[in-house]
């Protein structure tokens, strides 16, 4: 038996740590860190601990990665009582089959529960799957959706393609314009679904304003909240019903996972899950190590492509070929009052609007950069860039059928991640290859 000095409690007031002991023995099993924490400690303190296993002469900082599909038991009575125990939403440390997640998903759900201060957590194996199950999870025939219009491209195209063959209208609001919203409501409204800020071209809404309107209205609501992540915003805090994450972003943070993140409050758990037992929408538990591994320094990285992205934007804003800057930090930004009203912090994603004549000019400012990769998704180490159609062309997923944003013949758009780079190094490939556009 010996004794080794673990955290137990964190002081509000210092944010010192207090140390305490705990034993440990030398022939006996590991310890799961999370055992050893005091339940005061802070969320961010708690997500740094959870999964790993302090083990007699090593410390394993990764939660178990756990595969199984049979799940056994040591008796009918005991599978049972397992089973009334998921039924009645107790915590347990595992389910009954394979098909419903294992151990290393648990941890994770548990980890996103706290940081969204959510009744549950669902997960999925992709980012889109999360938006699927709540749009098929709550919409029956005859009902209709009112949609942001400057959503995720293939939101959009699941709410207006998929959702119509089920009967269900989708109708795309100004997401500059609450009027607008509130003069779509119809009695057949069940969901608005919200992006906030807006997928490419980044517009703000007030987020308060809706969630109090759809409640008088008896309307569930779903937030997209992938860009501040729930470091920066938690959404049912605000009283979405629905919070949202692509799990593939900044969650992973190394661009080497895929999954999504459905936080729910208790009004629609109930109805959420029925769909989630039956879909087989599931995250692997390979997919859930990698997210709980990125989640541990998701608070560092932040803050990092966030100082980053500064240096970015003062550079940006003296070139002339830059008409402007999608994004949200300056003051001088339309939408700076209504990022800080609801954000703590900012991320690394943001657009630029390129005034040319030449598509082709600004192709080669985009393929000329050395630093910042070509590619989609964005929240992981890596600087990228990309060039966003914004004609009404229904081949462009991406920016199909905008209505509302509003751009001459001669402006393009590029979004660009800034990654954990030197800045340095990303300005001067940015200035090197802004000289390409004419």
């Amino acid at each position: 038996m010996f004794w080794r000095s673990v955290i137990t409690k964190e002081t509000a007031q210092t944010g010192q740590f207090i140390l305490g002991f705990a034993a440990f023995s030398e022939e006996g099993p590991g310890v799961p860190i999370l055992q050893l924490l005091n339940v005061i400690c802070r969320t961010l303190t708690r997500v740094m601990a959870a999964g790993g296993v302090r083990e007699v002469g090593t410390i394993d900082l990764g939660a178990p990665v756990t595969r199984a599909s049979t799940i056994l038991f040591n008796s009918i009575q005991e599978m049972y009582q397992h089973e009334l125990k998921i039924k009645k939403h107790k915590k347990v440390s595992h389910y009954t089959y394979g098909r419903y997640g294992s151990t290393t998903t648990i941890e994770l759900e548990n980890i996103l529960k706290e940081l969204e201060q959510a009744y549950h957590v669902f997960l999925t194996g992709t980012g889109f799957g999360g938006i699927a199950l709540a749009l098929m999870s709550l919409c029956r025939p005859g009902d209709e959706i009112l949609v942001s219009d400057n959503v995720y491209g293939p939101t959009k195209e699941i709410s207006q393609e998929l959702l119509k063959e089920f009967k269900v209208s989708a109708k795309f609001y100004n997401p500059d314009s609450f009027e607008d919203l509130k003069n779509k409501i119809s009695t057949k409204t069940k969901m608005i679904l919200v992006e906030n800020p807006g997928s490419n071209t980044f517009e703000f809404q007030d987020l308060s304003k809706i969630v109090n309107l759809a409640k008088k209205k008896k309307i569930f609501t779903f937030l997209d909240n992938t860009w501040g992540t729930p470091l920066y915003l938690k959404p049912l805090k605000i009283g979405f019903d629905m919070s949202f994450s692509s799990a593939t972003k900044y969650f992973s943070g190394h661009s080497d996972a895929m999954g999504g993140s459905l936080a729910v409050n208790k009004k629609v758990f109930k109805q959420i899950m029925f769909f989630y037992k039956l879909s087989g929408y599931r995250m692997s538990a390979d997919e859930a190590y990698l997210i709980i591994r990125g989640l541990r320094t998701l608070d560092t990285r932040l803050n990092q492509h966030y100082e980053n992205t500064k240096q970015i934007i003062n550079f940006l804003k003296k070139q002339k070929k830059v008409k402007e800057i999608l994004y949200p930090h300056n003051p001088s930004s339309k939408n700076y009052k209504l990022w800080k009203k609801y954000y703590s912090g900012a991320t690394g994603l943001l657009s630029i609007v390129v005034k040319s004549k030449k598509k082709s000019s600004v192709i080669k400012f985009v393929n000329s950069l050395e630093l910042f990769g070509i590619g989609y998704s964005w929240g992981g180490f890596e600087s990228l860039a990309i060039l966003q159609e914004l004609r009404s062309n229904k081949k462009d997923e991406y920016l199909q059928g905008r209505k509302f944003f509003r751009f001459s013949k001669d402006e393009h758009i590029v979004r660009l991640h800034i990654g954990l780079e030197d800045p340095k190094d990303l300005i001067n490939d940015l200035k090197r290859s802004l000289r390409y556009i004419k």
